[in-house]
């Protein structure tokens, strides 16, 4: 095992993945987590990063943008890239909004500025992790299955199929997006209600971070270049879900 790779406690609580190359910040964030009920994975650049999903995979990985060597950026979006739709809080120094959405874009779930509340990341964390296993994985059937023009979602598993058949990969805060718009469709939705209904945890609801998420969920459920925009933009007004929606 590298030195830059520390697991704590085997107990079967949910396993966070540290990724941040300073030492004593790293720290810090285990301690947190560790002292209310989570246990930790540290590691502190990418090869050990990698090393530590092998080991053991995390329920959610906390990845710092400015690492030695590959980035977090580059990383969440390898990440994605594998297919593996473990939930993926940035967090930086960074103030510029560019990175914050380049994160979204890439795949991340939230968000953290530095410095940041340890009462704060805590709540993201424990957001997020609840969405992963909240009331939507407990339905029963038959309302487990939403179907829009042939695409197919089903809510247990927490899957997307195209009308191919295909499965569409979708992170966990584009999930919970395509939910929201799901339970009220053909409505107007406003942003701040958007990620309300969502339970969404970003930064500013008023701010790029929504319309890059559906941005990201509008072209995924397009097929073709010019198929019909399933989200349409209000102007002023917020965005709206335009298909019918069937519970099967």
């Amino acid at each position: 095992m590298s030195d830059g790779i520390f697991l704590e406690d085997s107990s079967e609580s949910p396993l966070i993945l540290i990724v941040e190359d300073d030492a004593s910040l790293r720290v810090l964030i285990a301690r947190t987590l560790k002292e209310n009920g989570f246990r930790t994975t540290l590691a502190s650049a990418a090869p050990d990063m990698w090393r530590a999903i092998k080991m053991a995979p995390p329920d959610l990985i906390l990845l710092d943008v400015m690492l030695p060597g590959t980035n977090g950026l580059d990383l969440c979006r390898e990440i994605r890239l594998q297919q593996n739709d473990v939930p993926i809080i940035m967090i930086s120094a960074q103030t510029d909004e560019v990175d914050r959405v380049l994160g979204l874009e890439f795949g991340a779930d939230d968000y953290v500025p530095k410095p940041f509340g340890t009462k704060e990341l805590l709540a993201r964390v424990r957001a997020i992790l609840r969405r992963r296993a909240g009331p939507l994985s407990q339905r029963k059937t038959p309302r487990d299955l939403l179907i829009f023009l042939g695409w197919k979602v089903d809510l247990r598993r927490r899957e997307l199929f195209s009308p191919d058949g295909v499965q569409v990969e979708l992170s966990g805060a584009e999930f919970d997006l395509l939910n929201a718009f799901l339970d009220h469709p053909q409505r107007i939705i406003g942003r701040e209600r958007l990620m309300e209904l969502s339970r969404a945890r970003l930064t500013d609801a008023s701010d790029r971070s929504v319309d890059v998420l559906v941005s990201r969920l509008r072209r995924k459920l397009s097929q073709n270049v010019t198929d019909r925009p399933l989200i349409r933009t209000v102007r002023g007004a917020g965005y709206m879900f335009v298909a019918e929606v069937e519970r099967a």
